[in-house]
Order: C-alpha cells, then structure tokens, then sequence
C-alpha cells in the first residue's frame, strides 16, 4: 500500500491550522516557562550598569555587577553604541532589548528565507517561530539581553549584498560587528578568501574608524581595553565552564588549557574552514559560505558560550535548501535540549565527555559536512503544506525544471531570486543590577552553475524551507 506523504496529515482547514499552533505555542510557553534556566537579563544588566557609571564619571572597564566578577568585555564602540541605555530606567531597558532582538530576528528569519518568504504563509511562519523559540542559543540570547543576533544581522545584510551582486555597500555590516564584538572578524577573512578585496576593505575601514571614534571618545578606555582588559580571561568567566562551547572550552575540561594546543587546534579549523568556504563562494554559495564562517567563528573564539551559537541559524537554513530535514532537526533538537547543563558540575568519564561537549560537536560537525555548492532541493515543510505552494506533478509534457545553485545579479534576473544565496540615574543602575541574582546562570560572553533565464529561474523555485 502506498504511504501517504507527510504533509497530508496536516490540518487543511484555517481552523484546524490555528488550532495547532495554539497548541503548540501554548506548550512551547509552558516549557519556556517551566524547564530552562531564565538569565535575569543578566547580560543587559552588565551593559545597563556600564553605561550609567560611564556617563556619570566612572570608568567603562571598572564596572561589575554588584556582588560578581562579570564587567564589560567588549571593545569600547560597544558601550558607544549602547549609549541610548543611558536615559532609560530597568523597565525601559528590558523592553528596548526585546524589541531590537525580535527586529533583529525578523531581518534574520527574511534573510535566510529568501525570496521564497512570502510563499510560506502565516501557518509555515508560526511552526517556525515555535521552533524557534525551543532553539536554546535564542532563549538565552533574549534572556540575557544579549547582541549576537544584531551582529548575525548585520553580516548577512552583508552576504546577502554580495550574493545578489551589489556590492557596492557590502562591507559596512560586517565592519560595524567586528567592531562591537571581535568574533565576526572572522568574515573579513572570507570576504578577503571570496577575493572581495573592495568589501573587505570597507569592513576594515569601518571597524578600524569605528574604533578610532571610541578611542577619542574615550582614549583611556581604550588603551585599558586593547593593552589590560581584551586579555583578562578572568573577566569573561572560567574556560571550563560547560557554557563554554569553543574548542578552548574542550581542551579547558579536559585539564588541558594550554595554549599551544589549541592554537594548534585553532589553525587547523581554519584551514578546514578556508578550503571549504572557499569551495562555497566559487560555486556562488554565499549561504553556505557564511554558515561555514560561523562555525568556524563559534570553534575558535577562546570562550563560545551557548547563546552565541544563534551563529549556527544559518547551517539549518543550508541544511533544508538541501533537502537533509532529518539532519537540520536531529541537531535542531539536540541544541533544543539543555542537554549540556547536565554536566554543569563537572563529570568524569568518557559519557561525561561527549555530553558537556555536545554543541561543540554539533558545531564541529557542521563544519566538516555542511552541503557546499549543492543543487537547492525546494521542498514545502512536512506538516506546513498549503496550497498556495503545492505545485503540480511533472508530467512528460510539461517535465520538473531543476533549480541551480545561485547566480550573481544579472539584467535579466531578479535580485531576490539570486540571493538565495552617584545620581538618581546611578542609583537606578544599581538597582537595576541588585534586582536579580547576583551570579548569571551563564557567564557574559568576552566576546558556477550554468546561467539561467529569468523565466526559466521563475519556473525552477517553489516554495523553500523556512530556517527553523
């Protein structure tokens, strides 16, 4: 008897489709609110606290959150960029990081949907964000108040400009997050491995004169931070910690911190990273040359912790334009599951090993077999079919036209298409910063295919896989 597939099985009516994701999203906020570790905030308390003793007299690198170790880590553009957290009080504060991070999603979620996002639908849109809101890297990017997914945003701003052959702005995103947090630095060396000499110019323009602009603002914080702070690992939190999901954190669990061997480690990711996306921009697949970028940033920054690796949303999205599903959602919910805090106390034994390592592995994985310059498969959701973007059987008169990897912007293609590829403001701050637990639950972080015609283009796509 032949099977039906798996999308019949989902609810045909808007009724029952709105009643699914009532349920589902009423069980996703009853595990929200139930089963993780919440953060406090405890990140924007860090930038909150630092802000305010910055602009009333105090010294950017001097704050901690009362009653810890945890002070600012990031390069002093950061705590520029955060000045609008001046004015506001601890309620003010919260809502704005909510809203940023949700934007920042949003622009996220459209760049990796590409120019398919339209097709998918309120029902495609809602599995996705219940899917999301499972990911343990985002809760605690929301939780914490923390900026990777701005960064993240910035820099597929970038790649997507790239992609679709308007390069002349590209550059200015990665360069604005390099410039708040070390780690995107990464993507001026693929920008210079993709031989965009111009794009990666102006990424180092940028970050350089941004820099330039915190250190008039404040010379003194700058040279504590490039000369004392920058390599004070003790001010980010313990390399063995279980949060730590870096190569670094590995070798720190395993007794073995020094810096010879994770150098070591360190340049041979690189090199495995180098030749594969270097093997992605040559087949024009800047999706998959910025999901191996990364990886490889999340591997061999010193600390990983477990909300930076909202770096990874972009390996799934590669992943479902492949047409791996069960690859993307057997990872998707090992990085859904906790699973790692199990061992936040420390554990011995071979079991313990791949356990409080488990993100490190996923990581490490994605990088080694991530599909490269592969054929999309453009497949509707299992469970999310709609009709809107169910398409015909192919028939001998009128055969399956086969998508092609992306192309750079042409006269006669869409962009889109393309492109797949003290005071009382010290007092509320130390208000703000007393008002919840004194220790984080997680520490802060320091830190070429044939052309095609637009019709035939037109033809090739159906609606693509949403990244959750």
């Amino acid at each position: 008897m032949r099977r039906r597939p798996l999308g019949t099985r989902a609810p045909r009516t808007e009724r029952g489709r709105a009643l699914l994701v009532c349920v589902l999203a009423g069980a996703v906020a009853l595990f929200t609110a139930t089963v993780p570790l919440l953060r406090d905030f405890f990140d924007l308390r860090v930038y909150y606290g630092t802000v305010h003793t910055w602009t009333h007299g105090g010294r950017i690198y001097d704050y901690h959150v009362p009653g810890t170790a945890y002070g600012f880590t990031y390069p002093p553009f950061a705590a520029v960029a955060m000045l609008p957290l001046a004015p506001l009080g601890r309620t003010p504060a919260i809502v704005l990081s909510l809203l940023v991070n949700l934007a920042a999603l949003a622009v996220v979620l459209r760049l990796l949907a590409g120019a398919a996002w339209r097709r998918h639908g309120w029902y495609r849109w809602s599995l996705a964000l219940c899917a999301l809101a499972l990911f343990e890297p985002l809760r605690d990017t929301f939780s914490f108040g923390q900026v990777n997914l701005v960064l993240l945003a910035l820099v597929l701003t970038d790649c997507r400009l790239l992609a679709t052959g308007r390069g002349r702005w590209a550059g200015i995103g990665i360069g604005l997050a390099a410039a708040v947090k070390l780690t995107p630095t990464l993507f001026i060396g693929l920008l210079l491995l993709a031989g965009r000499r111009r794009a990666a110019g102006v990424a180092t323009a940028v970050a350089v004169a941004t820099t330039g602009l915190a250190a008039c603002v404040d010379p003194g914080a700058s040279r504590s931070y490039w000369t004392r702070a920058l390599w004070d690992t003790g001010r980010v939190g313990r390399l063995d910690y279980v949060s730590n999901q870096s190569l670094q954190g590995v070798l720190a669990r395993l007794g073995e911190p020094g810096r010879p061997l994770w150098a070591t480690a360190v340049l041979l990711t690189l090199c495995v990273w180098a030749w594969r996306a270097r093997r992605a921009v040559a087949a024009g697949d800047w999706p998959a040359a910025s999901a191996l970028t990364g990886a490889a940033a999340c591997l061999v920054s010193p600390v990983t912790w477990v909300h930076h690796l909202v770096w990874l949303l972009p390996s799934f999205a590669v992943l479902l334009r492949a047409g791996r599903p069960r690859a993307a959602g057997a990872l998707y919910a090992v990085l859904c599951t906790s699973v790692v805090w199990l061992w936040s106390d420390g554990a011995a034994g071979p079991g313990a090993f791949l356990g409080a390592n488990a993100y490190t592995w996923i990581t490490l994985g994605l990088l080694l077999g991530l599909p490269v310059g592969q054929t999309r498969v453009d497949r509707p959701w299992p469970l999310a079919r709609s009709r809107s973007a169910t398409a015909p059987a192919p028939s001998p008169e009128s055969p399956a036209t086969t998508a092609v990897p992306d192309q750079p912007e042409s006269s006669s293609g869409d962009p889109e298409v393309a492109a797949e590829t003290g005071s009382a403001d010290a007092d509320a701050a130390a208000d703000f910063a007393r008002s919840a637990s004194s220790e984080p639950t997680g520490s802060t972080c320091p830190a070429a295919a044939k052309p095609q015609s637009s019709s035939a283009r037109a033809s090739s796509y159906t609606a693509r896989p949403s990244p959750s």
